[in-house]
């Protein structure tokens, strides 16, 4: 008999919490939890999820709210041990409304050929053409939960990807409702904290300086070494269009294009295209070094960001030397083909 009451005590709970957050209250880290875990179990429907994101598309999440989040999605993740590989996630959260082409990725490529390890969590694109899912499932990699293939990945070629559906089943149920909005949600700040890996090194990009307070604080109290980007023109990356701003264990630091030793992009020059094929074929374009000049700039600051982020002490130039060798060199070109072919 109890089980008949499940879903409509499940319902009635999400009734309450919706009146809640419609009277401006927020979620205790408790609340956030729970909800959270009845999403993941599939207990609520595609509208009640709908109703309950669109109130964080009309006011920022609190920091309890998304600490709550996190916790309940890293409780009900795949357990992935990779701790003996050290390895460095690059990440933005999306959301910024760019649509530019795979920028984070590619950075990926570049500094696992420069011979460091990155296990990247990413998905399909929400609001863009192209996320790290749509191009990688492109070029023929078939997204695994299996450890003895991530490991060996990150083994041979210095990269391996966790596709967050396959790695929380939470993330499975929101993607036909984050894909009908079409819009960013707190999903996009959820993203980058709840890889299973849990990794000790994070290079991540956010769309808003008040998103870069809120995961600087957060980085800061799990103790993981960190740098977080933004770009003041609205990049969740160092975009070279614009004025930087970048957070990390040291402090903070702005810079220009021009003191990074880049000379300024149009945001034009960043475009993903109109289609998951025109931003596949950037892509490739920039780990053929093929690219253009400012598509490959882009790769190369923050790839070595992403380098410096794994290695503080080293200077940016000394990074910038490293990724811009990966990609001429053809390093990031070999450390993707071997992804593809343990991947397949």
């Amino acid at each position: 008999m109890l089980a008949s009451y499940c879903l409509p005590l499940t319902a009635e709970y999400m009734k309450q919490i919706l009146n809640q957050l419609f009277n401006h209250q927020s979620l205790t880290r408790e609340e956030a939890a729970e909800v959270m875990t009845n999403i993941a179990a599939g207990k609520y429907n595609d509208a009640q999820i709908a109703a309950f994101i669109s109130v964080y598309l009309m006011r920022s999440i609190e920091l309890d709210e998304l600490i709550g989040f996190r916790n309940a999605l890293l409780e009900l993740a795949i357990p992935m041990d990779l701790s003996e590989f050290d390895a460095l996630d690059i990440v933005g959260t999306g959301g910024d409304g760019k649509n530019t082409f795979n920028i984070s990725t590619c950075s990926c490529f570049a500094v696992a050929g420069a011979g460091y390890k990155v296990a990247k969590h990413g998905n399909y694109g929400a609001t863009s053409v192209s996320g790290a899912s749509n191009v990688l499932e492109y070029y023929g990699a078939k997204f695994t939960t299996d450890i003895d293939v991530i490991k060996r990945s990150l083994d041979q070629s210095g990269f391996a990807y966790l596709h967050a559906p396959f790695c929380n089943p939470a993330m499975k149920n929101v993607a036909p409702v984050r894909k009908n909005l079409g819009v960013r949600t707190f999903f996009n700040v959820l993203g980058p904290l709840i890889s299973p890996v849990r990794p000790q090194y994070q290079c991540l990009g956010v769309y808003s300086l008040k998103m870069m307070r809120l995961y600087n604080y957060i980085y800061q109290n799990l103790g993981v070494q960190y740098s977080v980007v933004h770009s003041l023109d609205g990049y969740d990356e160092i975009s070279l269009t614009d004025t930087c701003k970048i957070m990390t264990n040291a402090g903070e630091f702005v810079y220009t294009p021009e003191q990074l030793g880049f000379k300024r992009l149009k945001q034009e020059e960043l475009s993903g295209g109109e289609t998951v094929d025109d931003a596949a074929q950037i892509f490739i374009n920039v780990l053929d070094n093929n690219a253009t000049e400012a598509q490959r700039n882009a790769v190369i600051i923050n790839s070595a960001l992403a380098i410096q982020t794994r290695n503080p002490i080293k200077p940016m130039e000394q990074c910038i030397a490293e990724a811009t060798e990966s990609l001429a060199g053809g390093y990031a070109k070999k450390a993707f083909e071997k992804f593809v072919e343990i991947y397949k």
